[in-house]
Order: structure tokens, then sequence, then C-alpha cells
């Protein structure tokens, strides 16, 4: 009997407990890995002859992410491991891909299975876009894969908890930080508590790492409101300006900033396999449909991690897992169903966690609606705030696909990814709408830029 083909996207916290728990009842995944290797963004590993510990790396999370990489290191001769690897579009029961720089493929799959992570979720400020503006996830790969800090004097800004676990993480590094500037008030932090005891040893590591860093001499300030970031286009970043708490203005010198406003779920693929979306009104973003185990709304597709809701590396594993034992229930294989609630038991209690940080750690949709008309939204096209409110007033675009279409916004190289939330309370607010009104950036393939060599090889591809 043939083995049914099983395709696991990703090699994050989600993606590895996926591919474990398959070749546990037997079966050899194809797991592709858009990364040099495995460990995906929050476990992202160093490069080959790298040999910094892992305490100084990961901080916080050393253990986690060296039981991560232990455990596929394990698996990897049982799995049909392919690094470097873009999955670049999904149609009928075929994932396509990219491999070796330009050559593309196409894999059937009986179920494939998207850990497709998350990304930083951004709110623009004016002068964002200069140079030595970094978003969150970019800081740490720096760190992580290339052994720097993004520069000598670096402040944090933007709200959530990765923002204080980057910072620490470059702490820990010896790098240099100035402050960490969070939007989000103390208050809310406190009025969250009741859900976010639902993991109170998480709840205590954030204590611990906000107290790390006061004791490292870094100026922490909650419930600022950012305001500019100052510099030249030949200098880059030379500081930062936000408005306080009580009304008065702070500006820190500074040659970088890390910028994030806690995560986006990274969808495109599960756009472009038609499974449906439905809005979440906490985090104020689209959300792919899933049951309980992963399943989504297209038959053989499954979704698990950050990919389809934002639980952590710790929720990602147990999601992971589940998604792999839906996968093998569907197909028919034996595996044990006994841990199925207990995993389902863990996703609520982790989901009562997450909907603690949307109150403690709002997503600031107000501060779009507060950009001045000459601030850039969206980078990769040099899309204005008073360009979207154009679009909006004149041409009517009040659906964000429509003011894509009319502006340009969200047609760059990041389709999107940065620019597509905060674009949307842009125009939502210009309309005087609801956000969940505007809709959402439809995923196109490819999801990401291919080269020229890749489309000739391709044929062509329909987008």
């Amino acid at each position: 009997m043939a083995q049914p083909r099983v395709i696991v996207v990703g090699t994050g916290p989600a993606g590895v407990r996926c591919a474990e728990a398959l070749v546990e009842a037997g079966l050899r995944p194809t797991v592709i890995d858009e990364g040099l290797r495995d460990g995906g963004q929050i476990y992202r590993r160093q490069p080959e002859g790298f040999k910094r510990p892992y305490a100084k790396l990961y901080g916080s999370e050393a253990k986690k992410a060296e039981d991560l990489h232990r455990s596929f290191e394990a698996i990897r001769p049982q799995v049909d491991y392919r690094a470097e690897t873009l999955a670049w579009n999904v149609t009928a029961n075929t994932l396509h891909v990219l491999h070796d720089g330009n050559q593309t493929a196409t894999l059937p799959f009986d179920a494939l299975v998207v850990c497709s992570g998350a990304t930083d979720r951004l709110m623009p400020v004016e002068g964002w876009n200069l140079a030595g503006c970094y978003s969150l996830g970019a800081s740490q790969i720096a760190l992580k894969s290339q052994a720097c800090a993004i520069g000598r004097r670096v402040v944090f800004m933007g709200t959530g908890p990765l923002l204080y676990l980057v910072a620490s993480q470059y702490v820990q590094a010896g790098a240099t930080v100035l402050a960490v500037l969070d939007t989000s008030p103390f208050s809310q932090r406190l009025r969250a508590l009741p859900a976010l005891a639902a993991r109170p040893g998480l709840l205590l590591k954030g204590v611990a790492l906000n107290r790390a860093l006061r004791k490292a001499g870094v100026a922490i300030h909650s419930g600022v409101t950012p305001l500019r970031i100052t510099g030249a286009a030949a200098l880059g970043v030379q500081g930062v300006t936000v408005r306080k708490r009580d009304g008065s203005e702070l500006h820190i010198d500074c040659d970088a900033v890390a910028l994030g406003y806690h995560l986006r779920a990274e969808s495109q693929l599960a756009d472009l396999a038609r499974c449906e979306f439905q809005f979440d009104s906490g985090s104020r973003q689209w959300l792919p449909k899933i049951d309980s185990d992963g399943r989504s709304t297209t038959a053989g597709v499954y979704l698990a991690g950050d990919g389809a809701r934002i639980l952590g590396a710790d929720g990602a594993e147990a999601a992971g897992r589940l998604a792999a034992l839906a996968v093998l229930s569907d197909l028919g294989r034996p595996a044990s169903p006994d841990p199925m609630p207990a995993l389902r038991r863990t996703l609520e209690k982790m989901d009562r966690f997450r909907r603690g940080l949307i109150q403690a750690f709002p997503w600031p949709h107000a501060q779009a609606a507060a950009l001045p008309d000459s601030a850039v939204v969206c980078r990769c096209e040099t899309i204005t705030a008073g360009e979207l409110r154009r679009v909006v007033k004149e041409m009517g675009g009040s659906e964000v696909n429509r003011a894509k279409a009319f502006s340009r916004v969200g047609m760059g190289r990041c389709q999107g990814r940065f620019c597509g939330h905060a674009a949307a309370e842009v125009v939502a607010h210009a309309a005087c709408i609801p956000i969940e009104t505007v809709g959402r950036l439809r995923g196109q393939g490819p999801v990401k830029p291919l080269p020229m060599a890749a489309l000739e090889n391709a044929g062509g591809v329909n987008v």
C-alpha cells in the first residue's frame, strides 16, 4: 500500500512537532523549509560554524530552542527535508515550490499542513522608511543569523511581549539598548491579569524580562504615542520622538529603531488554498477558519501555529502535533487518539492567554488616523497616508483591494505584509466605516517574488 503524500510547510515549533508526530505514526512526510536550517523565526538557528551558546542567543527561551532543534535532528533522516525551498503557490492538491535559486517544482499531496508562522505587525510612524529602522523580526535575524546588532545605539518601539524579548536578547548579546518605548499603558496589563493568569509561568517570565531590562539600565516607558523617527536620507535614523503619558515629548538620539506591534498571521498560502477567513475583532485582523484540530475549510489542507492563531511558540507546538493527529485520523492511519483532548485543552488555555495579550498590548489602530498625510504607509511603493485618503475620498476606494488597485499599496516586494493592516486602518478611518468592512488584501501567487528564470522554467505563472 502506497504511503499517503503528506507535506508540512515550515520548521518552526508547529512544523517540527507536526513532522515528529507523522514520523511516529510511520509516515515519511515532505518538509518544506524556506530557511537554510530548521527552527523557524522564533528559534532561528545560527549559521554553521557559529558557536554562541543557546543562553546568549535565545535568552529565556534557550531550553525550548535547544529541545526543538534536537527533536528535528532526531527525525531528519526519516523525513524528506527540503531546505531553502519556497512554497509560493497552492492549487488543487498541489504545492508549488522554488528550490536551488530558480528551479520550480510541483508537489502533489493528499494532506498539506501549513505551519507558516507569523510576521511582524507594523504600524507606520513618520520616518519609519529611513535606513536604520527595522522590524523586531529583522532585528532578531541580524542577531541570530549574522551575529550583529542593527545599530550601535538601539531603541525598541511598539508593543507586545516580543518587544521585551528581543530587547532582552540584545542586552544578553552585549548590545547597547537605550530604551523600550511601549504604546500600551501599564494599566492595560493590570486589567488583563485574569486572562494572563491562564499561563502564570509565562506571565512571571514577562515580569522577569522587564526587571532584567531595567537592571541593565534600559529606560522603559509605557503608554507612549510615537510621533516621528528623525534622520536624513543620506544618514538614516538619528533619533526617535514620542509623546509620554503626561503629554510631554521625549526625544532619544539613536542610530537604529526596532519596531513591532505583536504579530500578524502569515496566511497567504491558506488564502491561495481557498480556505475561508473570518474577522477576529479582538486583534482586528482576518484569520483563516479552522476547527479545533486544525482542519481548514478546504479538504486536505490543515493549518497549525501562528499562521492560523497567534498562540506563541508553546501553542504552536501543541497545534502542530494536533494537526498531525487530525491528518492521520482523516487518512485512516493508526495513531493513538488519547493525546487529542489534552492538546485541545492546552490550546484553549493558550487562547485565553492570547485574548489577555490582546487586551494588555492592544494594536494601536488610532495611530493610523493620526498619521500625517506625508507619512509613508507602504515602504515598497512609497505610498503615503495622504494618497490613501485621496483614493478613498476622490475615487471611492473604501475596500482595501480597490484602494490597492488605485494606489499600488501592497503591490511591492512584501505583498502587503508590512503595510496591509495599517493601510486598512487608514482607509477605514478615512471612509468612516468599521475596519472589518474594509476587507483584507487577497493573496496571490507567487506569495513572494520569484526570479524571471524561475518563471521561464515554470512556463509562466498565472497571477
